[in-house]
């Protein structure tokens, strides 16, 4: 069983290997987390063509080589080449670079698994590598039940938790005034919180003081 982590991407070096559709995809997702990207492949979609030109990654239109994994701290094999991705796997290995090659768990030093985002709050759904299709239709699932609302909600939970600790409160006190919130569905109750009861309950805490 694996152990689920987020790792922080933010101004890391991050390569693809491989220029189509899918390594596109996962280029996105890198951007998203505020990677540096840089594409290898001999041919590249427009999708990743069109990133390099905005400036957005640097895209090598050439094969890949052992050298382009120095420096990196992930990297993602997306190619058909199934003695490529195998030597990717070993080179990233031996250089202690993170690596995920698609579609081939046993070549990874780490797996990407369904997520559903919204906002600060992603949803993730893995079946160890043995049925990606199973975990999108479980992430389709989640979709349609945690809509756009939960970005804000996220907000507003992290505001209110942010008052708790400046009024004292313990972690076993925050989790079960946030669970009772949410699970009774009462925004009014979170507004109030936050627009009353915690000013008046620093305010009465710093009279008493």
């Amino acid at each position: 069983m694996s152990y689920l982590v987020n790792l922080a991407l933010e101004g890391r070096a991050a390569v693809v290997i491989g220029g189509g559709e899918v390594a596109a995809r996962k280029v996105q997702d890198l951007l998203a987390a505020k990677a540096n990207v840089t594409v290898i492949a001999p041919q590249l979609c427009d999708g990743v063509v069109a990133l390099a030109e905005e400036k957005r990654i640097v895209a090598h239109g050439r094969p890949y080589s052992t050298g382009d994994l120095a420096g990196a701290f992930v990297a993602i094999a997306a190619t058909d080449d199934e003695d490529l991705n195998a030597r990717i796997s070993g080179d990233a290995a031996a250089m202690n670079v993170l690596i995920n090659v698609v579609d081939r768990p046993a070549l990874c030093t780490f797996t990407v698994p369904a997520t559903v985002r919204r906002g600060d709050l992603t949803i993730a759904v893995a079946t160890e590598g043995r049925c990606p299709a199973l975990a999108g239709i479980l992430r389709e699932e989640l979709e349609a039940r945690y809509g756009p609302e939960y970005s804000e909600l996220v907000s507003l939970f992290g505001e209110a938790r942010k008052k708790m600790i400046e009024l004292g409160w313990d972690g076993q006190r925050i989790r079960e005034t946030l669970a009772g919130i949410y699970r009774a569905g009462d925004r009014g109750a979170l507004d109030e919180f936050l627009t009353r009861r915690a000013f008046g309950e620093s305010s009465s805490s710093g009279t008493s003081s």
